[in-house]
């Protein structure tokens, strides 16, 4: 590991992304060689050395420089203004999509066309309604609503859903989901809520 991706694995990786990818390798003999991910609004860059780190080829987009350069030989970073009229991926296809602590519902359904047809991973974890009680963001546009996730990745196999009050690192109110495409048999799919007492 170079001294830069020390620097970047000090912003540890969401545990929900590193599960979730890990779990997803587990159904391929050949683990991340040849896979291409995408780290979506990658801010940092804490995702995409993580995943570059274990193989995989890594395309990383936001509409800001790192602050510390995405060296990693497996990472291609791009600035990339992603909620332009157009969408700016078109045509690109991946393996692995993550997205955390971002929303622009415009482009959802664009995003979901990068996936790979058959055993694309989408990895997704942002905040919800209620969040302003801890923090930002605060606008309805950052937000989920309840379920909504679930309603912007029909056409997908739910695999793992998740929402409400996250505890750690900080308190936040937050939905979370891995998604697969076409037939999916080695996980078992499985839904999980975690209640906030304002939400009941």
């Amino acid at each position: 590991m170079t001294a830069k991706d020390q620097q970047h694995a000090g912003l540890s990786p969401s545990p929900w992304v590193c599960s979730g990818v890990e779990q997803w390798l587990k159904g391929r003999p050949a683990g991340a060689a040849g896979a291409r991910a995408l780290d979506l609004a990658c801010g940092a860059g804490r995702h995409a050395v993580w995943l570059a780190q274990r193989g995989f080829v890594v395309h990383a987009v936001d509409r800001q420089q790192p602050v510390v350069p995405l060296a990693h030989p497996n990472i291609q970073f791009e600035l990339m203004d992603l909620e332009l009229d157009h969408w700016p991926l078109q045509g690109q296809q991946y393996d692995v999509v993550v997205v955390t602590n971002y929303l622009h519902r415009p482009h959802f359904p664009a995003l979901l066309d990068n996936l790979a047809p058959q055993g694309g991973l989408l990895v997704y974890e942002t905040f919800m309604d209620g969040n302003a009680e801890f923090g930002s963001p605060r606008r309805p546009e950052f937000l989920l609503a309840a379920n909504e996730l679930l309603e912007l990745s029909k056409g997908l196999h739910v695999l793992k859903f998740e929402q409400g009050l996250r505890t750690q690192p900080s308190p936040a109110m937050i939905q979370r989901g891995l998604f697969i495409s076409g037939a999916w048999s080695e996980i078992q799919s499985g839904t999980k809520t975690l209640f906030h007492e304002g939400t009941k």
